[in-house]
This record gives structure tokens, sequence and C-alpha cells, in this order.
């Protein structure tokens, strides 16, 4: 992804559930079924170990020198003999050290978020809120949610350093197809520190062309133990086919490979050997590996099924033109990429077909092109018709992003007049536009505007959804278990649930919007409330 600096982080389950066990066994368990399984866990100590691939030979008692079994006494206070190489599982905090659950990129200062975002809170809970975020599509509320994903702040209270709240962040990050700020964040942390960070970021490696990079870590790391598929997919990329050629024969010898992934890799080191025959069908869930490995075979395995992640792949240079336009749109409704990213590929070359995507790229250079020559004439004529296109793939906000400001600064008459002031209320600088003077005097239009400059007292609400908005915005009052979080200073879980409230209440209870507005302007996050209550508006995310 392309983010400019000033902005790299600033881009503003499921994914796990945390059993309720001892620390010493608690274990980040991912939701995400398609992470690759690059590297193996350690089984903790105390833990039930699954049955190897090969069944271990027995160990049989010592024998004498002439073969038969030695008879060997007791030793008097012999200490017990451990039967692995792992520590035990015990629960260890770095003096002075940083927790891998406290780990940000971006500092309370840059946030304004408290140093202690999480309080008292439990890292179970925190982890299950970050989950159910971020699912209505309500662009401020994703940004809010990337803010807080990459936060910096105090670990939670049942922390530990056990990482798990670190986990579920990269996870969401994941989810949402934010790969550059999901890697930044594992980078901080430390890409190499564990199987579980490791495993994640080689994901991110495969589905952006950096996976030769993340097979050198693994050869430098010691501490992680690659999979069968990962050792033999990193040898061959190294050059080192007679070495990956070996390690699959040996598993296979040792009837350590399934036969899927017998096929599979035997395929991909020796394609020749099946010339003629139709490839093997993909595998469910199919994992970045996977795809790369089918890529390679000249098989790409379309991603427009697959989750947000695998979108980037598509990003690369060597996709066509169309994949990567439909990919960029997709990220960007994520607001996992910049605008500037859909700028550019909509604008790369002439569409060569009609239909589709080639009808929104044709709309949006004709108006590009229209705004760029200052033609107000074919501006107004071509800005209805390039809205409505990026309308279709709910890409407005970008869209709004790019060309509210040069548009406010033209007298336009008609549709394009109205688009362009619903474009400004849509821009990060929706206050200073919403008082343009061509504006709207419709109750829609003053109750818009009212909404940019924070205050609706005494406006008429023009429908269901501004009626549920007002309250936010006149008499704002906390439910009483997010005031409880806020006493408890568990601040980070009140913005989550204000999320989470918003995003319901569009899907259908509409006082669950009332509640999660009045949280955020409790809170300070009155920027984030006035773009969410205008998004609401204007956009029409009805679930």
């Amino acid at each position: 992804m392309l983010i400019n600096p000033a902005a790299r982080f600033m881009l503003a389950a499921a994914l796990f559930c945390l059993p309720q066990m001892g620390l010493a066994e608690r274990k980040p368990l991912s939701a995400i079924s398609w992470l690759s399984q690059s590297v193996k866990t350690p089984t903790p100590k105390g833990s039930v170990a699954k049955a190897p691939l090969a069944p271990p030979k027995s160990v049989s008692a010592p024998t004498a020198l002439n073969g038969t079994q030695a008879n060997l006494p007791p030793v008097a206070n012999e200490p017990k003999v451990t039967t692995d190489a792992l520590p035990d599982a015990v629960a260890t905090t770095v003096l002075g050290g940083t927790s891998l659950d406290a780990v940000g990129l971006l500092p309370p200062m840059v946030t304004g978020f408290p140093h202690d975002l999480w309080g008292i809170g439990h890292s179970a809970e925190i982890a299950a809120d970050i989950a159910e975020a971020g699912q209505g599509d309500v662009p401020a509320l994703q940004s809010l949610l990337m803010t807080l994903l990459l936060a910096e702040a105090e670990a939670p209270a049942d922390s530990e350093g056990s990482g798990d709240l670190l986990i579920a962040r990269v996870d969401k990050l994941l989810t949402m197809g934010a790969l550059d700020q999901a890697q930044a964040l594992i980078d901080a942390a430390g890409a190499a520190s564990s199987p579980d960070l490791f495993r994640r970021s080689f994901d991110v490696a495969l589905l952006t062309g950096n996976e030769d990079h993340a097979c050198e870590v693994l050869k430098a790391a010691p501490g992680l133990a690659p999979t069968l598929t990962t050792r033999v997919f990193c040898l061959a990329r190294a050059g080192d086919w007679n070495a990956a050629a070996l390690t699959l024969r040996t598993a296979q010898a040792l009837g350590n490979i399934t036969a899927d992934e017998d096929l599979l890799l035997s395929r991909f080191l020796d394609p020749e050997q099946f010339d003629g025959e139709d490839m093997p069908p993909a595998p469910k869930p199919i994992t970045p590996l996977v795809w790369r490995i089918y890529d390679a075979l000249g098989e790409p395995l379309p991603t427009a099924t697959l989750p947000p992640a695998f979108a980037h792949a598509d990003l690369s240079e060597h996709a066509g033109w169309k994949a990567q336009i439909e990919a960029a749109e997709r990220l960007s409704r994520a607001g996992a990429i910049t605008p500037n990213v859909l700028l550019g590929l909509y604008t790369d070359r002439a569409p060569a077909a009609s239909g589709g995507v080639w009808d929104r790229a044709d709309a949006f250079q004709r108006f590009d092109t229209a705004l760029s020559k200052g033609d107000v004439a074919a501006i107004e004529q071509r800005l209805p018709l390039a809205y409505a296109r990026m309308r279709d793939v709910e890409v407005e906000v970008p869209f709004a992003t790019l060309f509210a400001g040069p548009l406010a600064k033209l007298h336009l008459t008609g549709d394009a007049a109205r688009i362009s002031y619903e474009m400004g209320l849509l821009s990060p600088e929706y206050e200073r536009l919403a008082k343009s003077p061509d504006a709207a005097t419709d109750a829609r239009s003053l109750f818009l505007a009212g909404l940019a400059a924070g205050s609706v007292k005494g406006l008429l609400a023009p429908d269901s959804m501004a009626r549920a908005i007002a309250p936010a915005f006149t008499d704002p009052q906390l439910p009483d278990d997010i005031a409880e979080l806020i006493a408890q200073k568990r601040v980070g879980e009140a913005m989550l649930q204000a999320m989470i409230r918003i995003e319901s209440g569009v899907r259908g209870e509409l006082v669950k919007v009332t509640e999660g507005l009045s949280v955020l302007r409790k809170l300070g996050l009155e920027d984030i409330a006035r773009r969410t209550a205008l998004q609401l508006m204007l956009l029409e995310r009805r679930g």
C-alpha cells in the first residue's frame, strides 16, 4: 500500500476469543481461518500435545553390551528427568521492559488517547470487542478503529506480557486488509519474537510480494521451526531446488505429509511432470502460502471471493489493470489504502472496453480531465455520473477526499452543486466547506450544516436517521454500562462499544446510534462523532 509519510499511520473476531484458563496455558487463538501454517508453535508444558505426523520409535530400557536388557539400580536422589526440551510455562515480565501488549505506533501525544487506555480491563473482553467492531462500513469509525489498533498504551492489567491483545490487534488489521499497518505493528514488536507474530508477518509478505525477505528472516531465526510446506517453499525460492526436493522426498518416506500437500508441492517443484493434467482443486481454506504456490504455477486463484487481505496481491504490477482497480476499490472501502492509490489506478491508462470497472474508470477520467482544465460546463455534466459510479462501489469518501476542495472553489449549479456540497461534508474539511455560500436552505441541508458545526438545536430532523442522531448533539447521555467502563478508566473499551452500537444501530435499532454517538462526544471525540453522523446521513449504509 502506498501511504504518504505525513499520514502513514493516521489512517484513521472475527479474530479470536481467549479461553478462560490459567495464564500459563492461555495462548492467542485466532479465528482467522486463512492464516498459513508457516511455523510450528511449541506445545506448552501441561497441555495436551497433538499426535506427531510420524509415530516415534518406542524407547526401550538401556541394554548391556551382550544385547540383554540391563537391570540398572536406581540412582539415589536423582532429579526428575524431563520428557522434552521445552521450558516450564511460567509467566515472566522483564523488569523495566515493554510488554508486547503495550506496543504501538502512535503515541498518546498523536492519538490524544490516555496512556492507560485499557485501564483495569480484561484482555479477553477487549479482544472480543475488537473482533466485533468495524463491521458497519462507516469510514469515520473505521478510521477511529485503525487509530485505536495502532495506539501505544499501557497493557491491560491482566496482560503479564502475554501478547494476546497485540495478536488481537494485528488480526483485526489483517481482517480489514490493512497489511502495511499490521506489518508495522509486528515489526515494532519484533517479527521473529514469537511463532504467532512471525506466522502473521510471513502471510503479509506472501500477499505483498516480499516472501524472499520473510524466508531469510525465518532462516536466521533459530527459535522458529518452519513447517514442511514452508521449508520446501523457501528452499525453492532461494534456488536450492535439490534441497527442496530432498526435503519433500524425506517427508514422503516418513509419512509426514498429507496427500494434498504431496500433490501440490510435487507439482510446485516439478511442474513439467504434470503437463496436460488439470490443477488439483484448491484446498479450503485458501491460505496466502497456498495462493502464492498456485500463482507460481501460473494458476493464480481469484481474490474477489477471498478475504480483503488477499486483494493486496492484485495491487502488484504483475496483475492486470482491471484486477488492480477492483482490488483498490475493495481496500479503499475498508480504509486500508489512501485515496491516491485509487486515483493513480483509475487514471493509469485508457479503458479498452465498457461496462463495470471500465465505466467507472472512464467516468472518473472524464471528470478528472474536466476539473484539471477548469471547464465548469464539462464538470457540471460529468460530476453526477462520476459520483454515481463511485457510489456503486462505495468509495464516495475517498472520491470526496480527492476532489471536494477543488470543487468548492467553483460556482456550480444544479445536481453538480448539490453533489459538490455533499462531497465537501464527506471530506476532511467538512466544517469549513459546510459554510459554502451556495449551500441549499432546505431542512435536510440545514441539518447537515448543523452537524458539521456540532449543533442541531432548533433544527428539524428530516428523516429517521436524523432523528436518531439529533439527541446525541443536543443532550448526549452515557448509557450506564459505558459510564461504568469510563469510571474504571477502560476508555478503549468504551470507544469500541460506541462503534459497535452505532454499527448495530444502523442495521436495526436506531437508538443504538444515539447511544454510540453520545459516547463519542462524551469522550471528547467530537470530530469522529460529527464525521460519523454526516456519513450516516449521506452514505446510506443501512445493513
